[in-house]
């Protein structure tokens, strides 16, 4: 009955529930009396510790410690916990209140760069000379940092520790990722004279090619250097061979160092934009980024130079190299050079790890892949110990309001320190409740003990299974493919706008709807499960059959446009992993990876044929230039 009355959702409303979300909201518009009044209602209730964080968040810099540590004491089953102590921290920080501050920083589960900054200034009054060089990588953040980071910046720059290269060096990580403002700002710390012009860099953040046509630029001074390389590296992001042109005729007038940074930059742009001749422009570039050594492999990979994909891979930081992409394509590199016993040492412990990469590693050593067995099932009363915790009780509470974020919050904080079998309970608890992301997401921390019947959950089957085979779709794919959208969440919303299980845009929505025939077609009808899947499926035949009916591009265009997924098409034969691994969004990049590699577990358990990867993969043959689908990217 509870599971029956917790899934009807807003059509259960149990006692408190609207005192608690007027709360909720007094706290939100910042009414104390109104949050008061509702307060004195929820004595006792099971979400009370929400109402006395709003209650002491509101009046926090009254409040004295004593109330503050009491709370903390009080919840620390909660998240509510961390939170309000992340608030303190930083209203102790901003007061330089040093000794309450230093006794409760130790207790703080999370980094926040501002309180980061706040425990560098108490360090810094009693050893400046341990704590500036702590302090200095600070600096190289190519990003807005708060009030709180400023002073160390001071005492970097009173203690002689920001020279005018390091200030340089931070304007051009500010203009790489775009932040021209912030850039102006730091370059304000140059001295007098020796900045560019803030007209200038704003000029050719909207027309580099504009700026360069012109030639209007004194290459005499580093402002002046500085600015031409900021316009060649905007204009590489667009047109890398234009800017692989103009840098040639500038490129004398340059240090040998900034010729070297900017032919890193040209050579990285031109590579996301798979232009042939990017490993030539990385060639003449000098010590690269890890992030610049990726896309010089992957350069490498789709022009099959394996010599370079090594290269690439060995010269990365141990961090990355150690990733299972660059384990694996370095296997991949040893065996095409002939090494087999080097690259079957990297793929037989990459074998065993439940990803993308493992399971090509596992089909190149001649494996199948497998679900593995599951060993443990929690019982009854593995279910009923879990279920009576406090964190989880106030988790599931807060789902039935609808409060997803809280509750997300709530749900990873109690789980954060359950060994497999626990984890493996709450899953359980999850599924029951109908809450499948949370069975998903906690399902997959375990480290030994596996359910992937919970892991690969295929709830709707009575709707996925019609509509995949009245389009003869492949329902693993579909399956794997909604896991990564919504994790079956049917209200699920994006950022972006994407709504339901299947994440259609209102545009895609309206035109797979007037396909369709749908009549009086409402985009508040999105949620409902049989017209979302009905929408999706067709939307994702539509792009299949446009794309030739290769998967790989097919997940790549649900996700990025089928547009972008053409042109990322090679101009010759290609493995399909390769393609993949290739895509220049990484979020798109990642997303296809775990679409194919869910495939092919749910295969699995839907008892379905089992295909291979690489079979699901394919091998991508070059875009026909006269065939162009019906749909662009915005239908």
């Amino acid at each position: 009955m509870i599971l029956l009355l917790f899934a009807a959702g807003a059509a259960y409303s149990a006692p408190g529930d609207d005192d608690f979300l007027a709360a909720r909201e007094a706290y939100r518009v910042g009414n104390a009396a109104r949050l008061e009044k509702h307060a004195a209602r929820l004595k006792g209730h099971l979400l009370e510790p929400y109402v006395d964080y709003w209650r002491l968040a509101m009046r926090l810099e009254q409040a004295s410690p004593e109330d503050v540590r009491a709370f903390l004491a009080a919840n620390r089953d909660s998240p509510l916990s961390e939170r309000l102590r992340n608030e303190w921290l930083k209203l102790l920080g901003k007061r330089e209140q040093w000794d309450p501050f230093n006794a409760e920083l130790p207790l703080l589960a999370s980094d926040d760069i501002e309180i980061t900054c706040y425990a560098l200034r108490s360090r810094l009054r009693i050893n400046p000379e341990a704590t500036l060089p702590e302090a200095r990588p600070l600096w190289f953040v190519a990003r807005d940092l708060p009030e709180s980071c400023t002073p160390l910046f001071n005492a970097l720059e009173a203690a002689g520790m920001l020279s005018n290269d390091a200030l340089w060096m931070r304007v051009r990580l500010a203009l790489e990722a775009g932040h021209v403002s912030l850039a102006r700002r730091i370059a304000e710390w140059l001295p007098s004279g020796l900045a560019p012009e803030p007209a200038v860099l704003e000029s050719i953040a909207s027309n580099p090619a504009g700026y360069l046509e012109r030639q209007k630029f004194n290459l005499k001074s580093r402002a002046g250097r500085e600015t031409v390389m900021f316009a060649v590296h905007r204009l590489a992001r667009i047109a890398p061979q234009r800017a692989a042109g103009y840098l040639v005729k500038l490129e004398a007038q340059l240090s040998q160092e900034e010729r070297a940074y900017i032919w890193g930059m040209v050579g990285y742009l031109g590579a996301m934009r798979h232009d042939p001749e990017a490993l030539g422009w990385l060639e003449r570039a000098g010590d690269l980024s890890d992030l610049q050594l990726a896309w010089k492999a992957r350069a490498a990979l789709r022009a099959r130079n394996w010599p370079e994909v090594l290269a690439a891979i060995n010269a990365m930081t141990g961090k990355e190299s150690a990733n299972s992409a660059w384990r694996y394509w370095k296997a991949r590199a040893f065996k095409a050079l002939g090494r087999q016993e080097e690259a079957e040492n990297l793929l037989k412990p990459l074998a065993a790890e439940f990803n993308f990469y493992g399971q090509l590693a596992l089909e190149d050593l001649g494996g199948r892949i497998a679900v593995p067995a599951t060993l443990y099932k929690p019982g009854p009363e593995d279910l009923r110990t879990v279920g009576q915790l406090k964190g989880l009780q106030r988790a599931l509470a807060l789902y039935r309001l609808n409060l997803r974020t809280e509750a997300n919050r709530e749900w990873i904080w109690a789980i954060r320190d359950f060994d497999d079998k626990e984890l493996l309970a709450a899953a359980e608890l999850a599924r029951r409740y109908e809450l499948y992301d949370r069975a998903i997401n906690t399902a997959e921390r375990t480290v030994a003990l596996h359910d992937f019947s919970l892991r690969y959950l295929a709830p709707y089957r009575d709707v996925l299974k019609v509509r995949t085979e009245e389009l003869a779709l492949d329902e693993a794919w579909v399956y794997g493919l909604i896991r990564q959208e919504s994790r079956f969440i049917s209200v699920a919303k994006s950022h972006a706008g994407a709504s339901g299980l299947m994440q259609l845009m209102p545009g895609t929505a309206r035109w797979v709807a007037r396909k369709l025939g749908l009549k009086d077609w409402r985009w508040s009808q999105v949620s409902d499960i049989d017209i979302n899947v009905s929408l999706g499926t067709y939307y994702l035949k539509h792009v299949l059959d446009s794309l030739d009916g290769y998967p790989v591009l097919a997940s790549a265009a649900y996700n990025a446009g089928p547009g972008r997924a053409r042109a990322w098409r090679p101009e010759f034969m290609m493995e399909g992993a390769i393609y993949a691994e290739t895509i220049p969004f990484s979020e798109t990049r990642d997303y296809v990876k775990k679409v194919l590699a869910n495939a092919s577990y749910y295969s699995q358990t839907l008892n379905q044929p089992m295909q291979t990867l690489r079979q699901r993969l394919g091998v991508v043959a070059p875009r026909q230039r006269d065939k162009e689908p019906s749909l662009g990217d915005t239908p």
